[in-house]
């Protein structure tokens, strides 16, 4: 069993324009809704691939039945946490050219009593699980350290913990040294207080993670793929995609990947390209933060990936 903890669950709508300009009216030419969340899309790709994962978040009144019924469906055991307030929303602009434009929201301000609730579900996940992935933003009330508490929970109880985050939990994150990390180009650039913009400052990140303790760091990158690194050196994977219909949660279904590729003892190799196979299918899809395990197959013998170290 894999645990996701995915506590700031949210309502995802993606939207299609022919031109977004600010100060005017945008009429939409077409838009979804979806169960959303860093951790929800993470979870859901793990299920598609065959794996069992059970996802920890919350849930309001209004958006009950619709987040259980798609994790029923999807095979995922999801643990709501049901708050009055409502859930955030995240809105994904697309205009005509294919650029997306993202307006995260912050989510709700849970008191202590919500706080852990959230916490006891993810202490019984650690207790089902060999792999724990703690994925995205918090909810309100959170402090900064509290993936570092849980990461040094999980080691602690000899399992593998997965992060990804950014800003200050990813920060104090590391800290507590994580099995793996996955931040993106900006998430990495603002934690190393530098700029990485190619794969030779990509591969030096992940040096420096695994200095810091973080037996594998990833790091994407992108178009230009993905850097990751173990005991046994640094690999790069990337893949050319003739058309691209929309990457957000690319980032979450790569981390999904991976994390099957671990629960099956794949080497970092295999691993790789197992997660970069499932962004990219992402990307080709249409729902935010899902792929079909048949698309991600025919995706995955054109993953080029290559030794750098």
């Amino acid at each position: 069993m894999i645990t996701v903890i995915g506590f700031n669950t949210a309502i995802d709508r993606f939207i299609r324009l022919d031109t977004l300009r600010p100060g005017e009216v945008s009429r939409a030419l077409d838009e979804q809704a979806y169960p959303g969340g860093k951790g929800l899309h993470v979870a859901q790709t793990i299920a598609a691939l065959g794996e069992r994962v059970q996802l920890v978040g919350l849930v309001d009144a209004a958006h009950r039945n619709m987040i259980g019924r798609q994790m029923c469906e999807r095979g995922v055991l999801f643990h709501g946490i049901e708050i009055a307030d409502n859930l955030r929303t995240c809105i994904a602009l697309q205009d005509a050219s294919g650029h997306i434009t993202e307006i995260l929201g912050q989510g709700p301000l849970l008191d202590s009593a919500q706080q852990e609730a959230l916490l006891r579900a993810f202490r019984r996940g650690v207790d089902d699980s060999d792999l724990v992935v703690l994925s995205g933003s918090l909810p309100r009330g959170f402090p900064p350290t509290t993936y570092a508490e849980l990461a040094t929970y999980v080691r602690d109880a000899g399992k593998r913990c997965l992060v990804d985050a950014g800003g200050e939990l990813l920060q104090h994150a590391v800290q507590a040294q994580p099995f793996l990390v996955k931040p993106n180009r900006d998430e990495i650039s603002e934690l190393l207080g530098r700029p990485i913009g190619d794969l030779a400052a990509a591969v030096d990140a992940v040096h420096e993670l695994r200095t810091r303790g973080v037996a594998m760091p990833v790091v994407t990158m992108g178009a230009l793929g993905a850097v990751a690194a173990d005991a046994n050196g640094v690999w790069h994977a990337a893949i050319e995609l003739a058309q691209i219909r929309n990457t957000v949660g690319s980032g979450d279904c790569l981390l999904a990947g991976m994390t099957v590729g671990m629960t099956r003892n794949m080497n970092l190799e295999e691993t790789l390209r197992l997660g970069v196979a499932c962004g990219a299918a992402n990307a080709q899809g249409q729902e935010t933060g899902f792929v079909e395990r048949r698309a991600v197959e025919a995706l995955r013998s054109q993953v080029r990936v290559h030794r750098l170290g």
